[in-house]
């Protein structure tokens, strides 16, 4: 069977398993379907082997990890298609979780928001959790995707 119908078939299982996509191929199709068959994350096998190591972790945490040499693809398409207003689920976020989200949505590391915002890692973690359970949402990810759709961030927000 190929990599989607695999994941389709894990994610099927109860209790359904985290899975983090590998590939060697650097195709959107790939990236996309996977993302679509419900990973909650992507690397490609030339990554770094730290990187691989943290997609793992990161997955077993319930947040998903996409290699940094795909995210501007992914964002890219995302943020293609029109903004949507702001849910109700969006005013129910505090301003720091809302500064949390933005950050987030650039790709930044929650050791980078920490640093930005003067908060702790671990604070970091807790927002991020309850942004994620605000929104309805499973993965960072999908957080900034969301960002991205409902207009929190721009491309001239992105570095």
């Amino acid at each position: 069977m190929d990599g989607l119908t695999a994941i389709g078939d894990l994610l099927a299982l109860a209790p359904a398993p985290a899975v983090v996509a590998l590939t060697t191929f650097d195709l959107d199709e790939y990236l996309f379907g996977a993302l679509q068959a419900g990973a909650v994350g992507f690397l490609l096998k030339e990554s770094d082997p730290g990187l691989i190591l943290d997609a793992v972790w990161v997955a077993h945490e319930g947040q998903g990890l996409v290699d940094p040499q795909v995210t501007p693809r992914l964002l890219h398409r995302f943020a293609a298609t029109s903004p949507r207003p702001a849910t109700d689920e969006m005013s129910t976020l505090t301003p720091r979780e809302t500064d949390v989200l933005r950050h987030l949505a650039t790709g930044n590391s929650n050791a980078e928001i920490a640093q930005a915002l003067v908060i702790s890692p671990g604070t970091v973690k807790v927002h991020i959790e309850r942004i994620l359970a605000k929104l309805g949402l499973r993965t960072r990810v999908q957080a900034a995707v969301y960002a991205h759709r409902h207009g929190l961030i721009t491309w001239a927000d992105l570095p």
